[in-house]
């Protein structure tokens, strides 16, 4: 779908009723309710695929707001146990206070990877824009010399990140890889399409031959294949990795890894958040509108 269409999708949304962009975003998202995330997460279960669940939120303003949401998170956690659901939680340190108070978010983020640890479960720290990053890979650092339940998301497009990897994989790290979401500016993050692809590969080989475990998150299928040719030359073994891709986009990508017996977790958001972070997503990330329009009418 051309990139100006998707765009043009994006301005459109501030004029569109609430009522229909809920509806728009529906492909990718569970819902506002936490029973939402677990009926979407049974379904993926049964069609093979992993889960991890975001309660949808991000930069708070008010630790009382990090309060609820580590509850919620731990009502979460507490629902898949019992459910026995295969999924675990990704948070945000934004969302638990982190430009708050580093020290309030460390103990909350640090009190739900004890419970997830507690129940065999596992906490993905997600990475938020650049001025979080570091705090983010300190407050990830310090958590791993505890647990061995948390992994941490590093970003394709950013200049620091081949040292970033090389850091977190001497720690022994469990990453997801993303290319990157948010706007950065020229001096921080790769611009050049072909170039975050490239790196993004680059790391990708850089784990696998480290035995670094890796969620390659993607929906770009020409990284999907590239990837799968790192595989056949490293020898990767099917459990030393998964694919990861958002709920309700390319279905049919998901659907073909699955099919050849990869492992593949889906991205679960829910929330009563979910027009804030669907209206960033979009801006952000024009393509992921028109991903979205494409599922709406059934074109995956």
């Amino acid at each position: 779908m051309p990139s100006v269409f998707n765009k043009l999708i994006v301005a459109a949304i501030p004029a569109i009723p609430k009522f229909i962009v809920r509806k728009f975003a529906s492909p990718y998202i569970a819902g506002e309710k936490l029973e939402d995330a677990l009926t979407t997460i049974k379904k993926l279960n049964s069609k093979g695929a992993m889960a991890t669940c975001d309660l949808l939120g991000e930069f708070i303003h008010h630790k009382e707001q990090a309060t609820r949401d580590k509850e919620e998170l731990k009502n979460l956690l507490f629902a898949i146990n019992k459910e026995k659901l295969n999924s675990n939680v990704s948070l945000k340190p934004t969302q638990m206070g982190l430009l708050l108070d580093e020290e309030f978010a460390y103990q909350n983020i640090r009190e739900l990877v004890a419970l997830a640890k507690e129940q065999g479960n596992f906490i993905r720290i997600d990475m938020e824009d650049s001025p979080c990053t570091q705090k983010e890979i300190d407050l990830y650092l310090r958590l791993r010399k505890e647990f061995d339940n948390v992994g941490l998301v590093i970003q394709a497009y950013m200049k620091r990140t081949d040292a970033d990897v090389d850091l977190l994989i001497a720690n022994r790290a469990n990453l997801r890889l993303c290319k990157g979401i948010y706007v950065e500016p020229e001096s921080v993050a790769i611009k050049d399409k072909q170039a975050i692809r490239d790196n993004f590969l680059k790391q990708v080989e850089k784990m696998f031959v480290n035995k670094c475990y890796v969620g390659v998150a993607t929906h770009d299928e020409f990284l999907v294949d590239e990837t799968l040719k790192l595989i056949e030359k490293h020898k990767v073994s099917k459990e030393d990795f998964e694919f990861q891709m958002l709920l309700g986009v390319l279905p049919k990508l998901r659907d073909s890894l699955l099919a050849k017996g990869f492992r593949l977790r889906v991205y679960v958001p829910y929330g009563e958040q979910w027009y804030g972070y669907s209206t960033r997503r979009f801006k952000e990330n024009p393509e992921i509108a028109g991903y979205v329009v494409k599922a709406l009418f059934g074109l995956n």
